[in-house]
């Protein structure tokens, strides 16, 4: 059960940071699979949502690899998105990103498909979790504490959504942590001035009358379709007749990449 200081802090400053989610075992098998396909999709990683200058990118990870269907089915970090997204969610993504050796720019600020709380309450919220120790140096996630609160877009708002923002906070933290954020709070991704890869998965939810930003009905095989149980498939929303007209209606919102081409 969440402790009453985490749902604090994921209310008042908008994410919470839980150390010691991914064991040693786990982790090693996370970044393995990660790794192979890197290494099997070559330049078609990220094709199936996008892909992203100065970093490699996954996509689609349900159905690569039972080692992914624990991370999204992570009961402590279901409890705490059910906290932001109070009248029920779905799977609405599990993508890998691995910021660059050397990529020297930073992700602009943004929210979550470039969503703000609306008349039903927040719409999205999101958990990274840390392959790689997050450094002031490697590409940590920067966020805006409170932010989540502010109902704004900041690639509206900003003249330039690059620059550091005042108050910001780095997560630095090991690996194998999870950072759990209502994903309406300002975040980005920094620039990684290492000479190592920074990897990490993003676990990201939407609430359930909302398109998924990747459609896992339509990306997911058959055969990773038929062997989900029944509750992971409720959570992927595999047999929900609204879910399907709502994202095969959307073109898969992003923060701040364009649309596909």
């Amino acid at each position: 059960m969440a402790k009453p200081e985490e749902l604090r802090a994921l209310d008042e400053l908008g994410y919470v940071v839980l150390r010691g989610v991914v064991d040693a075992e786990w982790l090693r098998a996370l970044r393995r699979r990660v790794e192979e396909l890197y290494e099997e999709e070559g330049e078609n990683a990220g094709h199936e949502f996008r892909t992203e200058p100065f970093a490699r990118r996954l996509a689609n990870l349900v159905d690569k690899g039972e080692v992914f269907e624990r991370v999204v089915m992570e009961p402590q970090v279901l409890e705490l998105v059910g906290h932001v997204l109070k009248g029920g969610f779905k799977l609405s993504s599990l993508n890998a990103r691995s910021a660059n050796p050397y990529a020297a720019e930073p992700q602009p600020l943004h929210v979550d498909m470039g969503l703000l709380p609306d008349a039903n309450g927040p719409a999205v919220c999101n958990s990274v979790w840390l392959l790689d120790d997050f450094t002031a140096d490697n590409g940590a996630t920067r966020l805006v504490p409170g932010s989540h609160k502010w109902g704004r877009n900041p690639r509206e708002v900003l003249q330039d959504p690059l620059a550091p923002y005042p108050g910001e906070v780095l997560v630095i933290a090991p690996a194998g942590t999870v950072v759990v954020y209502n994903a309406h709070i300002w975040h980005g991704g920094t620039a990684n001035r290492t000479g190592m890869h920074r990897r990490a998965l993003h676990s990201f939810f939407v609430r359930r009358d909302l398109p998924q930003q990747q459609w896992q009905r339509k990306l997911l095989r058959p055969e990773t379709q038929a062997r989900l149980s029944a509750a992971m498939r409720e959570l992927l929303a595999l047999d929900d007749p609204l879910n399907d007209e709502l994202s095969a209606a959307s073109p898969g919102l992003s923060g701040f990449m364009g649309p596909r081409a």
